[in-house]
């Protein structure tokens, strides 16, 4: 068997490792990072959870500098080995939990969070094939490139406190549209801000009281 090579890129302040079986950093999502702690900064008090961590960079550049605790998911066995590793090389891993499984089944029912963030898998299932050397895992997010979004949606609504904020990264403006269909039909977050980027669309979700 060949041995897997890691890499190591720096993501913000933070030096990232990684290999082939996760999806490689995007540097632009950095704005995310630098997004979700601000919010963080304004937040009601609690704890910080992300959604889809990967390799963990997003939330542990978040909460660099903070004292929140952050409770990262995925349901990659080798994302959430590498999210611990890289929590534990940033000095982070006394405020970082990672929990390997599903977005909707790793959670008590009673916890919530003072902020969310989220980076589901937003290709389109037919168009996967455009991206041959990411993991399908990591990229593929059904037919329209919402159903993993979906899930965090419903995910959101359910585990961020009022007053709390959760920032989203999808595709495109029309992914954020048809979602923002989703949020008026629950009736429980409101859809803020979007900003978009290069690589992507960063959304800001509020959860009402």
């Amino acid at each position: 068997m060949a041995e897997i090579a890691t890499r190591t890129m720096r993501f913000g302040s933070l030096q990232i490792r990684y290999d082939d079986r996760v999806l490689e950093p995007r540097p632009w999502t950095t704005a995310q990072s630098a997004w979700a702690a601000e919010l963080i900064e304004q937040a009601p008090e609690g704890d910080v959870l992300e959604l889809c961590t990967g390799a963990g960079h997003i939330g542990l550049l978040a909460i660099a500098g903070s004292d929140r605790r952050l409770v990262a998911v995925d349901a990659s066995p080798t994302a959430a080995e590498h999210a611990a590793d890289n929590a534990a090389a940033a000095g982070l891993a006394g405020q970082v939990e990672v929990r390997l499984g599903q977005l909707d089944e790793v959670l008590d029912a009673d916890e919530r969070f003072a902020v969310v963030i989220a980076d589901p898998p937003w290709v389109p299932r037919a168009e996967t094939g455009r991206f041959p050397q990411d993991p399908l895992l990591a990229i593929d997010g059904g037919d329209d490139g919402l159903d993993v979004a979906r899930l965090c949606l419903e995910v959101i609504s359910h585990h961020l406190v009022p007053g709390g904020a959760a920032v989203l990264q999808l595709g495109t403006l029309e992914q954020v549209s048809a979602l923002g269909d989703r949020v008026a039909e629950g009736g429980v977050l409101r859809t803020g801000e979007v900003r978009k980027h290069d690589g992507g669309v960063l959304v800001r979700l509020d959860r009402m009281a």
